[in-house]
């Protein structure tokens, strides 16, 4: 356990540490009231607790809520961010947020994860033509440098990412099962009717998806 601890301490202190944020880009419009409120997941699956803090380029523009805080080991937060200013002025403007993560026990940022944001007039009348240029300006606007600065932050306690099987895995697993159970094409000593004879190319896909959910309810 010390030797790992020596390993992973230098690569930390370097500000390598990788960050996992979702999504990585925000898009507002000005005529949906619904898209003015985005939430930036920040995920923290490693061993140990994390302190974040949450920059931005043009703070005056945004509310963000939980823009510092902790994530424990393991878990993750929500960031609930709220675009307060839709004049037509900002339509096509990139905003960045940045995300730097660190140890608890330390002030240096380990790493740092950036998103894109931008305001646009209305979804529904956007040409494709204009969302290719708008991918090619933010994909510039991510390597270009910025001036970041600090949010006003609202404090939540992080949730984890994930308590149990969910529902819906559930299910598939019990259509999975149930598929199995099903007689294989070409079978003539069967009470069950014809169509659901399932083939083996049809068995063995509903026994791979089987594998891979048990993989993931016994993760969880």
């Amino acid at each position: 356990m010390q030797q790992h601890q020596q390993h992973r301490q230098p690569e930390l202190a370097e500000g390598n540490l990788p960050v996992f944020v979702f999504p990585t880009e925000l898009v507002f419009y000005a005529d949906e009231q619904s898209s003015h409120k985005q939430v930036l997941t920040l995920y923290n699956p490693y061993e140990f607790a994390l302190k974040f803090k949450v920059l931005c380029t043009a703070p005056n523009k945004y509310t963000v809520v939980d823009s510092t805080g902790a994530v424990k080991p393991q878990c993750c937060v929500d960031i609930v961010i709220r675009h307060r200013d839709v004049r037509p002025c900002h339509y096509g403007v990139y905003d960045k947020f940045r995300l730097q993560v660190s140890e608890q026990s330390q002030r240096k940022a380990l790493g740092r994860k950036e998103v894109t944001a931008t305001l646009r007039p209305s979804a529904s009348q956007e040409p494709p033509s204009l969302r290719a240029q708008d991918e090619e300006r933010r994909i510039k606007e991510q390597f270009a440098d910025s001036e970041f600065f600090e949010q006003t932050a609202f404090q939540t306690e992080s949730r984890p990412v994930a308590g149990g099987p969910s529902l819906l895995t559930v299910l598939l697993g019990l259509v999975c099962m149930i598929a199995l159970m099903l007689p294989t094409l070409g079978e003539q000593e069967s009470t069950v009717p014809v169509y659901l004879h399932l083939s083996v190319n049809k068995k063995l896909v509903a026994a791979y998806v089987l594998g891979l959910l048990t993989m993931v309810i016994l993760r969880t």
